[in-house]
C-alpha cells in the first residue's frame, strides 16, 4: 500500500473509526477529525500514525483549524473521507423546516465546507482522492427516510459532478453506498421526527418500528466495508460507486431495473416533445 494521509470527519466511531483502523493497519496515517478528538485520540493511538484534531463540519472556521494543522503537520493530504452525517427518520409532513435543514446542513452543506477546504491542496499536489460516504438510501428511497434520502441523493449529485470537475487535475472521487452495517449509526446518528402524525402509521411508522428492530442485529460487517472502501481507493481502476453489502446490492439492481422499465413503457412521449420539423 503506497504511504498515503488519510483526513477523515466523524473519525471517533461507525464508518469513520474502522476506515481510520483500516488505513492504519497497512500503514498509511490518519488525520481524525471530530468533534471530540479525545475519542479519536484514545481509540487510534495504539495503532500507528495519527493527529487528532477538532473538527466540526458545521462550522467553517473549526474545518479551516483542523486543515491548516493537519497540512502543516503532514505536509500533504492524499485522502479525505467525507464520513460525519446523521439519519432523520420521519414522513415528510411531519419534519419541520428546522429538521430538514439540520441534516442538509452536516450531509450536505458540512461535506461541501470540508472539501473545499481540502481541495487548494488536493489541486497543488495534482492528486487525491474524495471519498464520500452515502448510502444505499442515496440511489434509493424509503418511506420515512426522505430527509435522509434527499441529503445523500444531493451528495451523490454534488459528487458526479466533482468528479467531472476534478478528473483533468489528477483527483479522483469515490461515492461509497453502504446499506445495512453493524454501526452504532441506528443508536447514536439518527433522530426521530418530533411530530408523528397517524395517517403514516403504515409507511414512515413502520419504517420506525423496522429500525428499532434491525438495531445491532444488521448483516454488513463494518470491518470488512473499511477494507472494501481502502481497497477501492488503492485500486488503478477504482469506481466513481461503491456499493457494500447484499442489501445494497439488491436494491441499486431492482431500482435500475424499474427505472428502465418505466423509461420504456413511456418512451413514445419522452420522444415527442420537441417542436415539429415544420416549426423549427
Amino acid at each position: 500500500m503506497k504511504f498515503r494521509v488519510w483526513f477523515i470527519t466523524g473519525a471517533s466511531r461507525g464508518f469513520g473509526l474502522e476506515i481510520a483502523k483500516a488505513v492504519l493497519e497497512q500503514g498509511g496515517a490518519v488525520v481524525a477529525a471530530a468533534r471530540n478528538p479525545d475519542e479519536c485520540r484514545e481509540r487510534l493511538k495504539s495503532l500507528g500514525d495519527v493527529l487528532a484534531v477538532r473538527c466540526d463540519v458545521t462550522d467553517r472556521a473549526s474545518v479551516a483549524l483542523a486543515v491548516d494543522e493537519a497540512a502543516r503537520h503532514y505536509g500533504k493530504i492524499d485522502v479525505l473521507v467525507n464520513n460525519a452525517g446523521f439519519g432523520l427518520l420521519g414522513a415528510m409532513e411531519e419534519l419541520e423546516s428546522r429538521e430538514l435543514e439540520d441534516v442538509f446542513k452536516t450531509n450536505v452543506f458540512g461535506v461541501h465546507t470540508v472539501t473545499r477546504a481540502i481541495l487548494p491542496i488536493l489541486r497543488e499536489q495534482h492528486s487525491g482522492y474524495i471519498v464520500n460516504i452515502s448510502s444505499a438510501g442515496g440511489f434509493t428511497a424509503s418511506p420515512g427516510w426522505g430527509a435522509y434520502n434527499s441529503s445523500k441523493f444531493a451528495l451523490e449529485g454534488m459528487s458526479e459532478s466533482l468528479a467531472q470537475e476534478l478528473a483533468p487535475l489528477g483527483i479522483k472521487v469515490l461515492i461509497v453506498e453502504p446499506g445495512y452495517f453493524r454501526t452504532d449509526f441506528l443508536n447514536d446518528s439518527m433522530k426521530t421526527a418530533a411530530k408523528s402524525i397517524s395517517d403514516y402509521h403504515q409507511t414512515a411508522g413502520k419504517m420506525r418500528e423496522t429500525a428499532n428492530a434491525r438495531n445491532r442485529k444488521q448483516p454488513g460487517d463494518p470491518r470488512k466495508a473499511a477494507l472494501a472502501i481502502v481497497k477501492a481507493v488503492e485500486s488503478p481502476e477504482p469506481p466513481l460507486r461503491l456499493c457494500l453489502g447484499p442489501d445494497c446490492f439488491d436494491r441499486i439492481g431492482n431500482k435500475l431495473t424499474a427505472v428502465r422499465n418505466e423509461l420504456d413503457k413511456w418512451r413514445d412521449v419522452s420522444l415527442n416533445t420537441d417542436f415539429d420539423a415544420d416549426k423549427l
